[in-house]
């Protein structure tokens, strides 16, 4: 197993028949299960209701309530006001939804190098959902989705080095829309998912480190902060580069919302946005994308687990300005989403500060930012903490930044007061020894 920037490779365990509500883990035990002392080695999470008959073919959705004409309540139109603290049921289970989008993604990338399908996606676009466990979502993919690095590497490096080192462009993702008439009735309108995959290619990793900002092309428009709109220049480049083989994935996802808008832009209509650590990165960049391109696009909403920061506070004041909704899923033990940059927060020195110490505070942050490394978060937030669950182990970053420890902490969490439920019925032990570790 390879650890990678923003991905954990996901376990190849068959999916259960999801019969019982919570999330499910494939322990393989070490002691008596009153301890709680096991080895955690991965777990799939599921918020299908109880049923006897065919649980197997129950989606995610299925214990959802309708959402019908409260649905842009729950896409953000108010910011997610009182549905966060406490978490609304609803909202958690249209997270968790959006969540196993992303872990489909993850699923179906080929991660081994060996493989002469490295990279690519390993499943069909009719049974991806089926071959990953996923279900019956009630959604058809559309279109499978690109990244390219623009990072180029020296001809003696590609000599000396595997071929899979320097492969340039990789599967990242998928379009899906809904389809099913059951499923557009509780949802209140026909939804459109873009999903997008972590890091996973070295040529990523190498793009994630590009950390300077950089001007978005024809969106210079200035800001209160005299600053336009700016972007991580990594992120940017894997969402605009091209080969003369394979289109930016900027193209691709432009083809395909324009396709969408003009066959369902008559009926109501969303696009959500989702993606893990990289990929979220990637769904932010998406929205301020569809929001800049088309004029009167429907409501677009970003889900985001495990997201570094993107842009800068003009990057942030064109989302706000634009209506974009985003709700960032964000585990405070999770380094990842601390980076890259720095923050500071303005027109609020504290006032029980010195002069002199709000001074130096302010010269550096003026040198910090001419270097083009202040960032500013973006959208709505909802905190978890890996701390907060008896179940996950303590101090491991790999872990904090997993995608199904973000679903786990979703599926667990109640309050601020309350970050982690301890309902025994949110959580199933089932030994499966063929795992060995985490990473």
């Amino acid at each position: 197993m390879r650890l990678v920037f923003g991905a954990v490779r996901p376990f190849t365990t068959p999916p259960l028949p999801k019969s019982s509500v919570g999330v499910h883990y494939y322990a393989a035990s070490t002691a008596t299960t009153k301890t709680k002392s096991f080895a955690l080695r991965g777990f799939e999470v599921s918020c299908s209701s109880l049923n006897k008959h065919d649980s197997s073919k129950r989606s995610v959705s299925d214990q959802s309530a309708k959402l019908g004409k409260r649905w842009m309540e729950f896409q953000g139109i108010n910011n997610w006001e009182g549905l966060l603290d406490p978490l609304d049921h609803n909202l958690r289970c249209e997270i968790l939804r959006y969540g196993q989008f992303v872990e489909a993604a993850y699923r179906s990338f080929d991660f081994d190098p060996s493989s002469p399908t490295y990279a690519t996606c390993r499943h069909t676009r009719s049974s991806l959902f089926a071959q990953t466990g996923v279900g019956e979502t009630g959604y058809k993919i559309t279109r499978n989705l690109r990244a390219t690095c623009g990072v180029q590497l020296p001809s003696w490096f590609n000599m000396a080095h595997p071929s899979w080192v320097s492969t340039q462009s990789g599967w990242i993702g998928y379009v899906a829309v809904c389809q099913d008439k059951e499923e557009i009735a509780r949802l209140g309108r026909r939804d459109v998912v873009i999903a997008y995959r972590g890091t996973a290619t070295c040529l990523e990793w190498v793009e994630n480190l590009r950390a300077t900002l950089t001007e978005l092309p024809n969106h210079g428009d200035p800001t209160e902060n005299r600053k336009g709109p700016m972007v991580e220049s990594g992120f940017l480049s894997l969402y605009t580069s091209r080969t003369a083989t394979c289109r930016s994935l900027q193209e691709m996802v432009r083809e395909e919302i324009a396709r969408v808008i003009e066959m369902y832009g008559d009926e109501p209509l969303s696009f959500t946005i989702t993606g893990h650590s990289l990929g979220a990165a990637l769904a932010t960049l998406t929205a301020y994308d569809i929001t800049t391109t088309y004029e009167n696009a429907p409501m677009v909403t970003v889900i985001s687990f495990g997201g570094p920061r993107v842009g800068n506070r003009g990057f942030r004041a064109h989302l706000e300005r634009s209506g974009t909704r985003i709700l960032r899923i964000v585990n405070s033990d999770d380094v990842i989403t601390k980076v890259p940059g720095f923050v500071f927060k303005h027109g609020d020195v504290a006032c029980k500060q010195s002069n002199h110490v709000a001074s130096i505070r302010g010269w550096m942050s003026k040198c910090v930012e001419e270097m083009q490394w202040v960032y500013a978060d973006v959208g709505q937030e909802l905190r978890l903490s890996s701390r907060e669950s008896p179940y996950l182990p303590k101090g491991d970053m790999a872990t904090c930044h997993d995608l199904k420890t973000y679903l786990h902490l979703v599926n667990g969490f109640v309050s601020s007061t309350c970050p982690f439920g301890s309902s025994s019925q949110s959580v199933q032990l089932i030994s499966h020894p063929r795992e060995n570790a985490w990473v």
